[in-house]
């Protein structure tokens, strides 16, 4: 049976383990009984409660003595209440430190406002030299953290909360750094949809199983230095780009692709500038701030104007 990010990320940090000695586990507080790690190596998994700063730090020291540590929280906790030891031990000083932000943005649904985030990315995108993935399933998501493991860089992986999804095929030798492209690919298509994220990547995945004028590229790695190595390509594709994310505009991967391919017109499908304060299930909250199919639908066709796509 196919597993969540967040299950996924637990499994495979758990079986990397076994051959490097040199990962921790940290959690703040939300792993849970049973957490796979700490069953397998109780020695190297550390959970230090709701004290997301001091994680940062404790990592940090960590990282210094050459260790690799991976620290897990809410995204809204791992990327604002941590946000200013992120700046310091991961964007000034590089410490190699991952961090795993689960229930990215409004993927805990009940939880409520305090508990989602649309800011993430944004923030952690601001801090130079940390590498951000939002990968999209099961195997996109251990291919990451097994990037993650291998790498000296600093990370930021942001995860969804329970959702199970196949990932999009991609060859054994590829890096989860390179654009996966879906869709009927012809030079300066009418429009490319460019994914982040898992919702994001499903409903690119039905636009263009309906639409066979638009061509699908889906981005894993987003930090400016990975968006800067797409621009040839995606300037391939189209000319005109709808890059949808579940994130806020301000601060998204469109406004920056945006600054970066200023001939172009790049349009953003994202969640808004509302809080989100609706109560309900992920789709429920989605909706609310006007992200989904139907919503994306209608934006294409604006876009497309009289003459369609």
């Amino acid at each position: 049976m196919s597993k969540s990010g967040r299950d996924s990320y637990r499994d495979e940090l758990t079986k990397l383990a076994f051959s490097n000695e040199q990962i921790i586990c940290i959690e703040a507080d939300l792993g849970g009984k049973n957490h796979p790690f700490e069953q397998s190596h109780p020695d190297r998994f550390f959970n230090l409660g709701i004290a997301e700063l001091a994680s940062i730090d404790i990592a940090a020291g960590l990282a210094e003595a050459g260790f690799v540590p991976f620290f897990s929280s809410f995204a809204s906790f791992a990327a604002v209440r941590a946000a200013e030891s992120i700046k310091l031990a991961m964007g000034y000083m590089e410490k190699n430190i991952k961090i795993v932000a689960a229930y990215g943005g409004v993927s805990g649904g009940w939880f409520g406002t305090t508990h989602h985030c649309l800011e993430d990315i944004a923030i952690i995108q601001s801090f130079q030299n940390i590498r951000i993935a939002c990968p999209h399933g099961e195997l996109e998501t251990r291919r990451v953290i097994r990037e993650a493991a291998e790498s000296k860089e600093p990370y930021y992986i942001r995860l969804a909360r329970n959702a199970v999804y196949d990932s999009l095929d991609r060859a054994e030798e590829s890096s989860c750094k390179d654009i996966l492209i879906e869709g009927k690919v012809h030079t300066n298509a009418k429009l490319c949809l460019i994914s982040i994220g898992e919702e994001a990547t499903e409903l690119c995945k039905t636009i263009v199983q309906e639409n066979d004028s638009v061509v699908h590229a889906h981005l894993c790695y987003v930090d400016i230095i990975s968006l800067k190595s797409y621009i040839g390509d995606l300037k391939q594709l189209s000319d005109t780009i709808l890059v949808v994310e579940e994130h806020r505009a301000t601060g998204s991967s469109a406004s920056n692709l945006a600054l970066l391919m200023p001939e172009c017109k790049v349009y953003s499908h994202d969640c808004g500038e509302k809080w989100p304060m609706y109560g309900g299930t992920h789709k429920d909250v989605l909706d609310y701030l006007g992200f989904g199919l139907e919503p994306l639908q209608q934006q294409i066709h604006l876009i497309g104007g009289t003459d369609g796509f």
